[in-house]
């Protein structure tokens, strides 16, 4: 088919070539462009024609010219276009693709923008329009470099909220520790290799549309650990030198993505433009609603800030709604890995966590000779959090002046006893100041797992925190209903407890008034330095970020992987009462990550989760290394007697039972669960060990 333009030239057109003509002498290269503007204007001129008779061609043809196919391999085709038959009005999208009520226009949509339809043979596909291109040109590798100035990253974060306003602050206030951090992390890797990827940061909670509740309890005492560790993995992932987006708005999201107008029904126009997107909950549900089919294609980009946790019997959705584990949280069905926690205590998960202040050796020996030996802070900025408090509190009033923090307009609240000294809410570097002269920080039970604890401790309190009998979860407290984790929380802080402990926390009964007074006088005659675990310094964090981003992938199958018991079979070594997998100096270990000379396999007792059984030889159940124990040949390295071997779907497999002589094999890779345990059987665990001071990583995971 040719097609002849004919231009005209208006007299407004005549004109302005004459213009050209007399300003030829002055601007020489001005007549270049011009004339290169009318043959490119020629040019798209041609395109615009070309595509408009190949639509009236489409437009001319009868159904039975785009019949619909009956194919096999596209089984669900037909169910499609009848769908699209009734409702392609139903989302504007479907017109900015094309789709205009024809069969053809549907086919055309169903196989070239979505996947559902076969491609039709008559369309000259290298032609088509960019917006049905899904071929991404490979970008070349770009190295990552270390940044130390953060003024760029202070202006994408932006201004108008006052949670943006507190993030920003601390950014400022951390970011001396920041480049020092990033100066030793960057001497330690020895100018290794380190790609730079697209990063996409989308704060949901933030969003006006999520309601944004934090902004306005910013300044009356509300949770700021969320803005904490957002503005902690903001710099993070600035500082480590990648390219950063940041959105805190649906209109930013879906101009980012690259969203097609609309209501969300239709893929993205093009390839995604990341390599990694960080959001939460709030976040991926409004992804849901403006991605489409897009969102399932991009899952494994997508890395979900996730406080308390997702344990995979919870995560996958099909096995949570037949077992009781649905929730309004959970059900993605993703690697459970993509969940990034505040404190590792889900290992199914990966730990991102956040950064506490870091004194010089000047600083601590100030606190040192300025600690006020019978002064507590109490832990606890909202009025709500006093209730019931008044009994131990009493006791304490005993022996130390008592502080708090309480936010208050103009009335003092009455929940706050007489006797303590309230500062209302501070400033963080005037309750820096206060905690550096306390002796004491003390937990009333909430809020679970929060920041404040490692900030005191950093500064040389000793903090003391109720401990839990019955432990807390989401079976018997009303705050852990319906969040998708079992995890059964003993104390308020049980990272503070387990990682740390003794001088500098003690965890006790606040109803036992004999054990608690036992404890104020402990606290009054020890000594404690200031401390800090390396993985909540800036390099810590850095450290821990730098190592997911260049390692960590999505890729778990629908099924374990066959076979690769027979090559790790012969490698497992018997350890007294437990089973380890070494490898042998002469075979190399296959591309893994965390590598697999890291694994040890374990068996658990009955009733006792791969956690546990990890944690009590030292170790940390690894996610990742499920794969390489779910086999016929590690139950048999074992010397486990099983007369039948099951496969499915069930989250405490593979594990065996002695009594039945039962063994099963995990079908859904989705499952693996390190969380998982029954009183039935005993689990294979894979363990392994992890660097000093850095949980996340193994010794030769950096």
């Amino acid at each position: 088919l040719e097609v002849w333009v004919f231009v005209s030239c208006s007299c407004r057109s005549r004109v302005g070539a004459q213009e050209v003509l007399w300003d030829m002498s002055i601007q020489p290269a001005s007549l270049v462009e011009r004339i290169q503007a009318i043959a490119q204007n020629v040019s798209n001129m041609a395109s615009r024609v070309e595509q408009i008779l190949q639509n009236s061609i489409v437009q001319e043809g009868s159904s039975s010219q785009c019949e619909v196919p009956r194919d096999p391999r596209y089984p669900e085709c037909p169910g499609k276009v009848d769908w699209m038959r009734a409702r392609w009005t139903s989302d504007p999208c479907y017109a900015f693709y094309g789709v205009d009520g024809s069969d053809c226009s549907f086919l055309i949509y169903l196989s070239e923008v979505e996947w559902f339809c076969p491609p039709l043979a008559w369309r000259n596909h290298s032609s088509l329009p960019t917006q049905f291109t899904q071929q991404q040109t490979k970008a070349p590798r770009r190295q990552a470099a270390f940044r130390t100035d953060l003024s760029v990253l202070l202006d994408q974060v932006g201004t108008g909220q006052e949670s943006l306003s507190f993030m920003k602050r601390r950014i400022r206030r951390l970011a001396q520790q920041w480049a020092t951090a990033a100066n030793h992390l960057d001497a330690k890797l020895e100018q290794r290799w380190r790609d730079q990827k697209k990063i996409l940061v989308h704060v949901g909670f933030l969003t006006e549309e999520s309601g944004d509740v934090f902004s306005p309890k910013v300044l009356k005492g509300g949770p700021l650990g969320e803005m904490v560790q957002w503005a902690d993995i903001l710099t993070s992932l600035h500082v480590l030198g990648h390219n950063l987006k940041i959105s805190m708005s649906l209109k930013d999201l879906q101009g980012f993505l690259g969203v097609p107008p609309g209501r969300g029904s239709c893929p993205l126009t093009g390839p995604l433009p990341f390599d990694l997107i960080y959001t939460d909950y709030h976040g991926l549900q409004q992804m849901k609603q403006h991605m489409g089919l897009s969102l399932k294609k991009h899952k494994c980009h997508i890395r979900v800030i996730d406080t308390f946790g997702t344990e995979p019997a919870y995560n996958h959705e099909e096995y949570a709604t037949l077992h009781g584990y649905r929730t309004n949280w959970g059900y993605w069905n993703l690697d459970s890995r993509q969940y990034m926690t505040m404190f590792p205590h889900t290992p199914d998960n990966s730990f991102m966590g956040f950064v506490s202040e870091e004194l010089n050796d000047t600083e601590k020996r100030s606190i040192q000779q300025n600690k006020v030996n019978n002064m507590a802070v109490v832990y606890g900025k909202e009025p709500s959090m006093w209730k019931g408090k008044e009994g131990f509190l009493q006791i304490l009033h005993r022996y130390m002046e008592v502080h708090g923090t309480v936010y208050y307009e103009t009335q003092r609240p009455p929940e706050v006893p007489a006797f303590v000294k309230n500062h209302g809410l501070l400033p963080q570097h005037e309750l820096q100041q206060l905690l550096r002269k306390a002796k004491l920080f003390i937990g009333f039970g909430f809020p679970y797992e929060g920041p404040a604890p490692l900030e005191a401790i950093a500064n040389g309190c000793i903090f003391l925190q109720p401990k839990f009998n019955p432990p807390h979860s989401s079976l018997n407290h009303e705050f852990f209903r319906g969040k998708p984790t079992s995890r059964q929380v003993s104390a308020q802080h049980p990272y503070a407890e387990q990682y740390i402990g003794k001088p500098h926390v003690i965890t006790v009964d606040f109803n036992n008034t004999e054990e608690f007074e036992a404890a104020i006088r402990e606290i009054m005659s020890a000594k404690v330095e200031p401390y800090l675990p390396y993985e909540y310094t800036c390099e810590g964090m850095l450290e821990r970020v730098h190592a997911y981003i260049q390692n960590q992938t999505c890729s778990a199958p629908n099924e374990a992987h066959p076979g690769v018991g027979k090559q790790l079979g012969p490698m497992f070594v018997p350890l007294s009462n437990s089973t380890a997998l070494g490898w042998s100096p002469n075979v190399p270990p296959p591309a893994a990550w965390p590598p697999l000379r890291a694994l040890r396999l374990l068996v658990s007792q009955e009733g006792q989760s791969c956690v546990e059984a990890c944690q009590r030889a030292g170790l940390v159940c690894e996610r990742a290394h499920f794969h390489y124990i779910n086999s016929k040949e590690a139950l048999h390295a074992l010397e486990v007697q099983c007369e039948v071997v099951d496969s499915e779907m069930n989250h405490i497999l593979p594990a065996f039972s002695v009594m039945r002589r039962e063994c099963g094999l995990q079908r859904e890779a989705l499952l693996f669960s390190c969380a998982g345990h029954s009183p039935k059987y005993r689990r294979l665990c894979p363990c392994r060990d992890f660097r000093q001071g850095q949980v996340a990583l193994c010794r030769d995971c950096l």
